[in-house]
């Protein structure tokens, strides 16, 4: 019989020999696992394993190649375009086929039987490209009869605008389009039939389809809006009288442009047109005007220097300050010249009033009759020395000048110049005035007045008052 110190010391040598014998049986199953695999990866391919992103996992040389010459036959390259639209080319409209009868063959060699672990971890191992052959003419051709090169139906990207409303400019946004680069889709094709590749996803080729180069959200997009805005925001008033005309956005909105670079070109030319529209309108030197004369007769009188004129130069430089300031302000043109009245008849009440025919003036101020006489005008035989009808206003006064001209120096005390050379003033050398004098025994063109009648209007005029010769 074992004694107990026997028993104690069999028991580990048992349990040992237990634990060694169950590491020799794992490590033959693993043995046998393994070679059991390499001897059927001999004749397969890796589990995984692809051609041209097809799956032959598992298969034998021979089932492959049956497999990849029936793919081969129905292979059909998908192209996704924008808008839900999928156009196909297939491998026969191309002459697709293999390279090399003995190609997969020659994949399947390259599978070490007995490294196929390692495969696990290499992906080189397992995802195989095939070489195949096509006609590049053929595929070239199918690339250039898509639809989506049809230029009835392709739609041209566009940049975002800008559109004026009544609340001012608003961004109109860009237009994506569908026009692509045939050229980027030619190699990808090429890229995609030589993989096996079955689809070509237009959208997630970045540099696939033609892009706005501004969109709404551009830096450079809103900051145009916004001085676009600035210019239209103003907003001026011009007075001429009791009159005014406001110029504002609906009509400044025509006066700029924006090129493709998206920089704002302000029109000035549109400017000066602007302001000789309002020259047009209210300029009033030289026009006709109704007048009443101090015999009540109801005339038309047009020429001469009198009126309102408008300094276009300096206002169409004063408005283009202000639009491009973004101001809205209420103001009177710039004049070259103003009259003493911005109503219907700028004459006013204050003015000198010559009957040409009838040889007699009148000088009325703020509407009452200060003098009246009569006068000798210009020798009416000769165009030379006829004084002119018209509109005109005293350019300045001077006392004790003396008038020269051809055949003449004649010292005056009242010199009232309207016209040139031509203006009222006493005539010493005159004892009768009025009648048909002029006709014979005229003057070189000026007003001579009496004494008296000079004197009063000298001293009681104001330079700019008009003279009303007719």
């Amino acid at each position: 019989m074992e004694t107990e110190a026997e028993k104690s010391t069999i028991k580990p040598i048992r349990k040992r020999k237990k634990i060694v014998l169950g590491i020799i049986i794992s490590i033959c199953v693993l043995l046998i696992i393994y070679f059991g695999t390499a001897i059927y990866f001999m004749n397969h391919f890796y589990f995984g394993s692809t051609i041209n992103s097809i799956s032959v996992s598992g298969k034998s040389v021979e089932d492959v190649n049956v497999q990849m010459a029936s793919e081969i036959q129905k292979y059909q390259l998908n192209i996704k375009e924008r808008g839900d639209i999928n156009e196909q080319i297939s491998g026969k409209e191309i002459g697709l086929k293999y390279g090399e009868n003995d190609t997969f063959k020659e994949l399947k060699d390259k599978q070490s039987p007995y490294k196929w672990i390692l495969a696990v971890f290499n992906s080189k191992d397992y995802k195989m490209i095939v070489g195949v052959k096509y006609d590049e003419n053929l595929l070239k051709e199918k690339v250039d009869k898509l639809s989506c090169f049809d230029s009835s139906k392709v739609v041209e990207p566009k940049n975002a605008s800008y559109k004026y409303t009544d609340s001012g400019y608003v961004i109109v946004n860009e237009v994506i389009g569908n026009k692509g680069d045939k050229d980027v889709l030619y190699k990808h094709a090429i890229d995609s039939v030589s993989k096996g590749e079955t689809t070509i996803d237009l959208e997630s080729i970045n540099n696939y389809y033609v892009k706005p180069e501004y969109t709404s959200k551009s830096k450079k997009v809103v900051a145009t809006k916004d001085l676009l805005n600035k210019y239209v925001a103003s907003k001026i008033t011009y007075t001429f009288g009791d009159v005014k005309e406001i110029l504002d956005g609906s009509t400044m909105n025509k006066w700029v442009t924006v090129d493709k670079n998206n920089e704002v070109t302000f029109n000035e030319k549109q400017v000066e047109i602007y302001i000789d529209r309002l020259a047009i309108k209210y300029n009033t030197v030289a026009k006709t005007r109704d007048f009443v004369t101090s015999k009540g007769k109801k005339i038309k009188i047009g020429g001469g220097s009198y009126g309102w004129a408008i300094n276009k130069v300096k206002e169409v430089k004063d408005l283009t300050s202000i639009i491009r300031e973004g101001k809205s302000i209420e103001k009177q043109p710039a004049y070259y010249q103003t009259a003493l009245s911005r109503s219907n008849d700028d004459i006013g009440n204050t003015y000198v009033e010559i009957d040409l025919s009838g040889q007699h003036l009148w000088f009325y101020k703020n509407g009452s009759l200060i003098t009246q006489g009569d006068v000798v005008t210009g020798n009416n035989g000769s165009d030379k020395t006829r004084t002119p009808a018209g509109v005109y206003k005293i350019d300045y006064k001077d006392r004790n000048a003396t008038l020269v001209g051809e055949n003449y120096a004649s010292p005056v005390e009242y010199w009232l110049p309207f016209n040139g050379g031509i203006g009222i003033h006493d005539a010493s050398w005159r004892t009768n005035f009025g009648g048909q004098l002029y006709k014979t025994g005229g003057s070189h063109g000026c007003v001579n007045s009496p004494f008296e009648v000079a004197k009063i209007i000298f001293n009681n005029i104001e330079v700019g008052t008009p003279i009303i010769c007719y």
